[in-house]
């Protein structure tokens, strides 16, 4: 494939996102990102498709706590630059927060917040992985 010429995708073969608002992240190392959200968050990587250098991700999608997470690697040039994440958190609803948690933690998230019920019920919890994103988790009140 030369080095301009992008994969060509059949319509309707790759996996369907899930959720009703998909997150789409550049990030410093997709690659890395996607492992670490396997191990982190139990992700399940459906898509990996890379550039034609090889090298880079254009596109990689991720299963999440039955829903969709987007990520590719930073393309300056094509209007896609590196930038750190900010003014946002990811939120996962979960059903069991200590063991998300503890998966999360465990796999090198940084404890922002830790598990605690919160003022509104529910307990919550935040975490900053090591791209720079922010997460949370939030279990409902019993």
């Amino acid at each position: 494939m030369s080095e301009n010429r992008m994969p060509q995708i059949e319509p309707g073969s790759l996996p369907r996102p899930k959720g009703g608002i998909v997150s789409y992240m550049q990030l410093s190392d997709a690659a890395a990102a996607s492992d670490f959200y396997q191990k982190a968050f139990g992700a399940r990587e459906v898509t990996r498709m890379l550039h034609p250098d090889g090298k880079r991700i254009i596109h990689c999608h991720l299963y999440i706590n039955e829903g969709s997470i987007m990520l590719n690697d930073a393309f300056p040039d094509q209007g896609m630059p590196l930038e750190a994440p900010q003014a946002f958190t990811l939120t996962l609803m979960v059903d069991d927060i200590d063991a998300w948690f503890k998966r999360a933690a465990d796999a090198g998230c940084e404890v922002i917040t830790p598990v605690a019920t919160m003022f509104w019920g529910d307990r919550f919890c935040a975490l900053k992985d090591p791209f720079g994103v922010s997460w949370a988790m939030n279990q409902g009140a019993a």
